[in-house]
């Protein structure tokens, strides 16, 4: 599963079946939560950003939990496909993490009354975008893939202490973020109506997210690999 060859084949007969199964799913969860769900009893309309807010919201802190693991096995074993799987993933968790940051914002102005508070949830999740466009950026900043590697890797590692801050928050300190709707351990806190939707659409979001990791990995693969047989029989049989 290390080899990029066989990655890439592996995920090219994944790829049509993943896109489909998110498109359905965002469709049908924001459509159902957007224009078919009920209003809520304190927040009216308002909270229908959920069905945006809460996905992008987990995906965030997923993306950054697999990227950091993976940049570990990088780091350890020296497996190369492992380290282009980190530099496709930090520019995927940092577009959702800043839709997780405006929707947010959105959400907060009439529910708090303001854009933005200095709240332990609102900031641990600033930090975790700082923390990945820092690990876009420090790629960027050396001329060895090696080192640049070695070094997002560390970033990566050292930056996972902030995931569990980012959960447990809510039950730490007193926010005015509210706490989890979904919880393991506990009955969903929203009725049934508007937790179907928001898990369908959770979904779709996850599905999506691993659509976009596919693509731009396998981009990847062709642009590192470019001088291998296999890359350039199979580039000489596209053209």
């Amino acid at each position: 599963m290390s080899s990029p060859k066989w990655f890439y084949d592996f995920s090219g007969k994944c790829l049509p079946w993943v896109g489909v199964l998110a498109l359905g799913c965002i469709a049908t969860g924001l459509t159902w939560g957007l224009l078919f769900t009920p209003p809520d009893y304190l927040q009216g309309n308002s909270y229908r950003i959920i069905f945006l807010h809460v996905p992008s919201a987990s995906l965030a802190m997923t993306v950054y939990v697999g990227l950091a693991i993976t940049a570990g096995i990088g780091y350890i074993w020296k497996i190369k496909l492992a380290d282009m799987a980190v530099s496709c993933l930090a520019p995927i968790g940092a577009s959702f993490c800043a839709l997780a940051l405006i929707t947010g914002s959105i959400w907060g102005k009439p529910t708090w009354g303001t854009w933005w508070v200095w709240d332990a949830r609102l900031t641990s999740m600033l930090i975790l975008l700082f923390l990945y466009l820092g690990l876009v950026a420090l790629r960027e900043a050396f001329d060895s893939k090696e080192t640049a590697s070695r070094a997002c890797a560390i970033l990566a590692m050292v930056g996972l202490v902030n995931i569990p801050i980012i959960k447990f928050s809510v039950d730490w300190w007193n926010t005015l973020h509210q706490g989890a709707t979904i919880k393991m351990t506990e009955r969903p806190s929203m009725a049934l109506e508007m937790l179907v939707p928001l898990l369908v659409s959770i979904a779709g979001f996850y599905l999506f997210c691993l659509f976009v990791f596919l693509l731009r990995l396998r981009a990847e693969i062709i642009s590192r690999e470019q001088r291998t047989s296999w890359v350039r029989s199979l580039l000489g049989a596209k053209s």
